[in-house]
């Protein structure tokens, strides 16, 4: 009989802020675990929350074993710990943070009035078991974000900024109120190109789903078939990405042991699909390439889908990128709801507040309009690069061109 621990604990504290008003201050300690035993092929599991002894959680798990779950792999051993903190904020630090930032927001921009919070965690991942695996994760950060409304405004919300730091830093926040605060009430005309900039989360996910292995071999997927097949744009590279330096809040190993070589497994390669995610269970089943992506489920057998994708980005700013393209103008939508991908990969979002930029400034508030396209071009023809950190966005930013439509 071989046993196996996933430990999961984060401590979160929250000073929370509504009509521009610090209302309370909420606090949590929080502790998780699941106990595994496994034995003929199937596995035992039980599923804590807070504390409990080894000796007892291991015997409720045995207990489990009667529920005959199949798991017929083999655990894996490796060592290991990475800790990314740096400095996160005391309770009281924290109160006059939230204290500093609302007074400031409140005196330089006074038409507004804020909601949401002053926030950090710290959070702590491990996993053992008696194949010799011990893998330690830690790492915390401070946050703030507030969902801001002007007061001729008949929204309930005109937009939204936040940013998170593992060292807080006063500057880079107000830089980036500042960025979306100073002129909004300036409206600009829509650019007839219409080059939208967003984090490359904000489309990455859609097309990572297309991606699993398990959707390829059911022929469910849009890329079915694919694989192989230069698709996309040569500029466009995708990697699940763990190496040290790019770590946030994840582990570097998935639930079935897998650390990649480099930290990182590509899936795209200068537009060129190379392979979809398996953890064992579907790379078993379907004879595909094991990729590592399983993730702690705590109260089942691991599951596919640990990805943590990174489009490699240029070595250019934002506003290097539109420079490049003649100077270039983009739109960073604000607030946008009420759409997504569908079924054969279009995409289509109404935008209720959009920044005009330059890349660097917000120049003004564009008209509502639609932004319309489809997962093929948005990672083809028409995907212009991701660029390099950006401070004022706090995140690497994707530019794409789009089709407009009215809201």
């Amino acid at each position: 009989m071989q046993k196996e621990k996933y430990t999961s604990t984060t401590v979160y504290s929250e000073v929370s802020v509504e009509e521009s008003k610090i209302v309370s201050f909420n606090k949590y300690d929080k502790t998780v675990r699941s106990f595994r035993v496994y034995e003929d092929g199937f596995v035992g599991i039980h599923y804590q929350q807070g504390e409990m002894s080894d000796d007892e959680g291991y015997a409720k798990a045995e207990k489990n074993l009667e529920l005959k779950r199949p798991y017929p792999f083999e655990l894996v051993g490796g060592k290991g710990e990475i800790d990314k903190t740096e400095k996160i904020l005391s309770d009281a630090d924290l109160m006059k943070k939230a204290r500093r930032e609302l007074a400031w927001l409140n005196r330089t921009y006074p038409d507004f009035t804020y909601n949401g919070s002053v926030f950090c965690q710290k959070s702590m991942q491990a996993q053992e078991n008696s194949a010799g695996m011990n893998y330690v994760s830690t790492d915390g950060f401070n946050g703030i974000g507030f969902s801001f409304k002007h007061k001729d405004s008949k929204d309930i919300s005109d937009g939204y900024f936040s940013i998170n730091m593992r060292t807080y830093s006063s500057t880079k926040f107000r830089r980036m109120a500042d960025n979306y605060l100073a002129n909004y009430t300036k409206m600009v005309d829509l650019p007839d190109d219409l080059i939208i900039m967003m984090p490359d989360w904000e489309f990455s996910g859609a097309l990572m789903s297309e991606l699993n292995a398990e959707k390829l071999s059911l022929g469910t997927s849009l890329l079915t078939g694919k694989v192989g097949q230069k698709v996309f744009a040569d500029s466009l590279t995708i990697c699940h990405n763990v190496a040290k330096k790019n770590l946030w809040m994840t582990t570097f190993w998935d639930a079935e042991g897998f650390v990649p070589k480099s930290g990182k497994v590509c899936y795209i390669r200068d537009g060129k699909i190379l392979r979809g995610f398996a953890d064992k269970r579907i790379a078993e089943k379907y004879k595909a390439e094991y990729t590592g992506s399983a993730y702690q489920n705590y109260s089942d057998i691991p599951q596919n889908g640990w990805i943590k994708t990174r489009i490699t980005p240029v070595q250019k700013t934002p506003k290097q990128i539109l420079e490049e393209m003649g100077g270039k103008l983009a739109v960073v939508p604000v607030q946008y709801s009420g759409g997504g991908f569908k079924e054969k990969g279009d995409y289509a979002m109404p935008v209720q507040m959009g920044y005009l930029t330059d890349g660097e400034k917000i120049l003004g508030r564009v008209p509502l309009f639609t932004m319309r396209s489809n997962l093929f071009d948005i990672f083809g023809k028409d995907f212009l690069g991701v660029s390099k950190y950006s401070p004022l966005w706090n995140a690497s930013m994707m530019l794409v061109r789009m089709e407009k439509g009215k809201l």
